[in-house]
């Protein structure tokens, strides 16, 4: 018999790619959930009014007791790769932590996420360590589902973004040897399936179930399927010698990878990830899709919101910030920034609801002007429709050269830009409450267009950040010295 699905679930990494779309799954279908989270103030606004949110950190012990009180199931989804540091180390104490704080508290069963590769083979550092943090988490007497899986093919996903980029902006790819490595894809809501179908499992014991799509086929078949469902034609050129550190600077100029990540991801393509235990396939009751299908849905739904969720939603477990330039989310290249301010949120909210038009937008206006006038000259909309109201908006409205995409008061404003530029951008603003007051954070996106975007995005960057900088700190200053005036408007 499988186990009450009414009874709480811990889920850790619930702000990352693949805990995102599970919790979403979760939450749809009734399920009690807690999210462990590092910073709760950003993950509550996301989640359904039922769901949990409790600080608390995997390389810190003392703080998951709490956290796993009355937990029957607990998913673990922690990884450190994006970590500058030994995240082999980071890995594993995490894993011990949570594996050791999950038996004191009586948790019945952890649900993991690993990845393929033959044990008898040399596994490059990655694969090693996600295969070693299954065997702490199963040592630890809890007993332990894993899930193995290869290329997971989504919207958002690492290695579906890579693929996205490479073909996207090289017409003809030089690829190293481990472009022809065969790999077992699966799609993401596969993935998310297996992971729900979890909690029908009998409690009490351990087992491994390795999944993948029906298609055994190489990354440069994956990034040629691509092609085509696009209308692109590619040229691979095959080179014999490409060491994985060249490899990954390489990504890291024409992709969304930086090269830290980018070098550990590479090292684990050397290894073929192929289902060889197919007892998935009688065990659950899902049959997944193949490579054509998987990359039809991830084309579908890879521009609603940015994709549903993005991997590098999720810092590293060392919990430090992203390289110069903020994270990107897929070939969106992203600027994120937050300040506290001890009023509450629709005090911090106010300022930002008044933005534009004839409030300006808070720092260097005359620079606004001019971004406006030459945008004029190119037949673009320029600074001259305003706005519409002086005190509220709407979705749909027009503000300056921007358009209000979504707007909910006192707490989020998402713009979309339509002034003339070489790709796509939005300028975003969420105010959150703390214990202390409110954090508002102010994000820019920008999708470029090939390779004339990203010289407009990196020879821009030291204005937009100056200016950027400059909005969000008399944004907060204005919230803080005149929260009289910002009440009456309340």
């Amino acid at each position: 018999m499988g186990t009450n699905h009414r009874s709480l679930v811990l889920l850790t990494g619930a702000s990352g790619y693949i805990g995102g779309r599970l919790r979403k799954a979760l939450e749809a279908a009734g399920q009690p959930v807690r999210c462990l989270a590092r910073h709760p103030e950003f993950l509550r606004s996301r989640v359904s009014p039922s769901t949990e949110v409790m600080q608390a950190d995997c390389l810190d012990r003392a703080s998951l007791a709490p956290a796993m009180a009355g937990v029957q199931t607990a998913y673990y989804f922690v990884h450190s790769m994006g970590s500058a540091g030994q995240f082999e180390e980071e890995d594993r104490q995490a894993a011990r932590n949570f594996a050791d704080t999950a038996r004191e508290q009586g948790v019945e069963r952890i649900v993991y996420l690993g990845g393929l590769g033959n044990q008898d083979q040399a596994l490059s550092a990655h694969l090693r360590s996600r295969h070693e943090v299954a065997d702490i988490l199963r040592n630890s007497a809890v007993p332990t589902i894993e899930f193995r899986a290869s290329i997971v093919i989504g919207s958002g996903s690492l290695s579906f973004e890579m693929i996205r980029a490479l073909v996207q902006r090289l017409p003809i790819m030089i690829c190293p040897r481990w472009v022809e490595v065969k790999a077992q894809p699966i799609a993401i809501e596969d993935v998310v399936s297996y992971l729900v179908a979890a909690l029908e499992l009998p409690v009490g014991q351990s087992a491994v179930f390795e999944i993948g799509g029906p298609d055994q086929v190489s990354y440069g078949e994956i990034m040629q399927e691509y092609a085509r469902q696009c209308g692109l034609r590619r040229w691979m050129i095959p080179v014999p010698v490409l060491t994985p550190h060249l490899s990954s600077l390489w990504l890291g100029l024409v992709t969304p990878i930086y090269a830290r990540v980018g070098r550990k991801l590479i090292e684990s393509m050397r290894n073929p990830t192929l289902v060889r235990d197919k007892s998935a396939l009688t065990i659950f009751p899902i049959q997944p899709m193949g490579l054509r299908e998987a990359v039809e849905r991830a084309l579908h739904h890879e521009s609603l919101e940015y994709a549903a969720t993005f991997w590098s939603d999720a810092l590293s477990s060392s919990g430090k910030p992203a390289p110069w330039g903020g994270v990107r989310f897929g070939t969106r290249l992203v600027d994120s920034r937050t300040m506290q301010v001890s009023v509450p949120p629709a005090l911090a909210f106010a300022p930002i609801r008044r933005i534009g038009g004839s409030n300006g937008w808070y720092f260097a206006n005359f620079l606004w002007q001019v971004r406006g006038f030459f945008d004029l000259l190119v037949s673009g909309v320029g600074l001259r429709r305003g706005r519409r109201d002086p005190h509220t908006l709407v979705a749909g409205d027009a503000l300056d050269f921007w358009r209000v995409e979504s707007f909910e008061p006192d707490r989020r404003l998402s713009l979309v830009a339509e002034m003339k530029v070489p790709g796509r951008a939005w300028l975003q603003f969420e105010v959150e409450p703390t214990s202390h007051g409110s954090v508002i954070r102010q994000t820019a996106i920008f999708d470029p267009a090939g390779l004339g975007g990203l010289l407009y995005w990196y020879a821009l960057y030291p204005i937009h950040y100056c200016i950027f900088q400059g909005m969000l700190h008399r944004i907060a200053a204005i919230a803080q010295s005149e929260p009289a005036a910002a009440s009456a408007l309340a």
